[in-house]
């Protein structure tokens, strides 16, 4: 970037080359599509080496043709000849740039050249003319009810994911409720069971699950013997040997229908047996029964004080746990909700917005935060620059890579810059005076920036010039169009829209470069913002 500034400010006082090669048009102007035929003449002696470059596109313009070279003899020397059939299928105006010939392998640069690609002319005299039409209104619901529909679908798909995550909480929290004795627990599940009717909607097999798996933790909780684990022949012997055990007055009846409804589960799980519906209700009492035997034959403790305070403890502990399992669930409840609600809203918008709507208001757009930020006046270097910009323009040091031959010529430079070439926005100020009074070629110097960029990376530029006037009636020039480079970051193409602004006043040069990528609005309207505000000192003032 500091080479392009030097080269811009200098260029006029420094720029200087032996002109081996003459650089001719057959037109400046021409129609979109049309030929500019550019020739290239150099006269060498006979011993001499001559290369003219193999080009696919010279500056903005495309080789169409590359003609042969010609060769004319002169007494003891040759003259050289190459031609280039050039092309541009957008109208504007743009500049040819120098182009690099070898002579005996010491390079020597053309001359640049502005052109003009007009738009192609209707003949109205020859070509049959119609009748505007009026505008036909569009149906929008049409072509874009699938939208609709999309988000209506997308909402009601995290409405339902939101329900049964809820749904799922709420059940986890009714089967992990601490009971005060096993007995209780085995009930309040048997009911819920029962609300849910599984075997009335054919869901047998997980109707005998729930069942005798209610069975089996009253058992192990209460009767302290691994009947999760246990096969029902396994359970069952257990359940004789700890009711001998513990002293226990319970019936072999009650034993043996329990029996019975677990091996009926077992068929149910792994023979897929279908009971009728009256041995399904049968095998619910059966099972109900006999919890309820079970739990009144087993013999009852006389609790010590000890064992009083040690079973408080342990309910104040579980009720501390309790709570903090609430806690938790209602957290997870208001967050599922938030998020639901978050993108709903989100997916409400991009439907009826769009994506960029979404993108620039919700997600963040750098170029929008930076147009609706506070912005700044000041005035920025000598001859005085007074301009309006986003952020304060940070003052930056060319000096140092400035050449002593220019150097030397130099009173007074001064640059001021925001962001860097990689970024979203990039602005930069610069003022330069000189020593001794000098005239200062504008275009010449435009031409030399607009080069420069190209050798700095700067492909397929598009060059559009054209006078311009501040507020206060001073005049310059300014050029603007796009171009292609590589992006540093992740190596991919992009286009770069960019606007260049020169004065000269008061013997020296002013400079307004804004470069950001192409199609971004908020930027555009940074530019324009930026530009409007430009107030230049005039000279005797």
């Amino acid at each position: 970037m500091k080479k392009i500034i030097l080269l811009l400010l200098l260029s006029t006082a420094i720029f200087a080359q032996q002109k081996r090669v003459e650089t001719s048009i057959d037109t400046t102007k021409n129609k979109i599509g049309a030929e500019f035929k550019l020739t290239l003449k150099t006269s060498v002696d006979t011993l001499s080496k001559v290369v003219f470059p193999n080009l696919k596109n010279i500056g903005a313009l495309e080789v169409i043709q590359s003609y042969p070279v010609d060769t004319v003899k002169n007494n003891d020397r040759y003259e050289l000849i190459k031609r280039y059939g050039l092309t541009q299928f957008d109208s504007g105006r743009y500049v040819i740039p120098s182009i690099k010939v070898l002579i005996n392998n010491k390079a020597y640069q053309t001359e640049s050249i502005s052109v003009e690609v007009a738009n192609v002319k209707v003949d109205t005299l020859q070509q049959k003319m119609y009748d505007i039409k009026d505008i036909q209104p569009a149906n929008d619901t049409i072509g874009n009810w699938w939208k609709y529909l999309l988000g209506l679908l997308v909402i009601l798909g995290i409405g339902t994911g939101v329900y049964w995550f809820l749904k799922n909480r709420q059940k986890k929290k009714i089967e992990e409720e601490v009971y005060k004795t096993p007995i209780e627990k085995a009930t309040s599940l048997l009911n819920n069971l029962e609300k849910k009717e599984l075997w009335q909607k054919g869901e047998i097999k997980e109707y005998y699950s729930e069942l005798t798996d209610i069975a089996r933790n009253y058992i192990e909780e209460a009767i302290e013997i691994p009947a999760m684990e246990s096969t029902t022949s396994e359970l069952i012997e257990g359940l004789r040997a700890a009711s001998v055990k513990k002293k226990m007055t319970v019936s072999q009846e009650i034993i043996g229908n329990l029996e019975r409804v677990l091996k009926q589960a077992d068929l149910v799980k792994f023979a897929k047996s279908k009971p009728l519906e009256y041995e399904i209700t049968e095998d619910r009492n059966k099972i109900q029964k006999a919890i309820l035997t079970l739990d009144s034959s087993i013999p009852v403790e006389v609790p010590v004080e000890e064992d009083i305070l040690l079973n408080e403890a342990q309910r104040q502990k579980q009720i501390a746990i309790q709570l903090k399992k609430k806690k938790k669930q209602r957290i997870i409840t208001a967050v599922a909700t938030v998020v639901f609600l978050v993108m709903a809203t989100t997916i409400f918008l991009m439907v009826t917005k769009g994506f960029d709507y979404v993108k620039d208001n919700i997600i963040g757009h750098p170029s929008k935060e930076l147009l609706e930020g506070e912005w700044v006046k000041s005035e920025y270097g000598n001859p005085a620059v007074k301009i309006e910009t986003p952020k304060v323009l940070k003052r930056t040091d060319l000096t140092k890579s400035l050449p002593k031959e220019g150097l030397a010529l130099v009173k007074e430079m001064q640059s001021f810059a925001y962001g860097s070439l990689i970024d979203n926005f990039y602005l930069m100020v610069s003022t330069l005076k000189f020593k001794q009074e000098t005239q200062i070629d504008l275009k010449k110097s435009m031409e030399v920036s607009l080069q420069t960029m190209e050798s700095q990376g700067a492909q397929n530029m598009i060059v559009k010039q054209e006078d311009y006037e501040t507020k206060e009636g001073i005049t310059g020039l300014k050029a603007y169009g796009t171009f292609s480079r590589i992006n540093a970051t992740t190596n991919d193409k992009e286009r770069i829209y960019y606007e260049v602004l020169l004065f000269s006043q008061e013997g020296g040069l002013q400079q307004i470069l804004i470069l950001h990528q192409e199609g971004d609005k908020y930027a555009n309207e940074i530019s324009e913002r930026v530009l409007s505000s430009v107030e230049l000192k005039q000279e005797g003032r």
